[in-house]
């Protein structure tokens, strides 16, 4: 059930974040999902491979070079899902990830807060 939650979630941040200025942009609600699965697929299988890779990096950046590796995976699922498109390449990705995150957060958080 948290799968569904995750993806349902995440399917709607992705709607939000179509909507903002950012170059992010995404034709319907059917891509909006189909987007947050292949992003969930790329996050469980693809991301693991590129992080262990980019190690040293990320070290030497203390961190910051995650931010890049979602950018990576932000920018593969646009290039996977026709209708899911960054305007301004990965500038959108970076910038579209950080809002991602920060939606997926204030989400998270209000579904939280409806629990109880």
């Amino acid at each position: 059930m948290g799968l569904i939650i995750t993806w349902f979630v995440t399917t709607i941040s992705f709607l939000i974040i179509s909507r903002l200025p950012i170059g992010v942009e995404i034709d319907s609600f059917g891509k909006a999902a189909l987007s947050a699965a292949i992003f969930g697929i790329l996050n469980a299988f693809v991301r693991p491979i590129i992080a262990f890779f980019a190690f040293p990096i990320t070290l030497l950046t203390l961190g910051l070079f995650s931010i890049v590796i979602n950018a990576i995976i932000f920018g593969l699922a646009a290039l996977l899902v026709h209708g899911f498109r960054l305007r301004w390449g990965i500038w959108s990705a970076l910038i579209g990830t950080i809002a991602l995150s920060i939606v997926n957060s204030i989400l998270f958080s209000i579904l939280g807060t409806l629990r109880l």
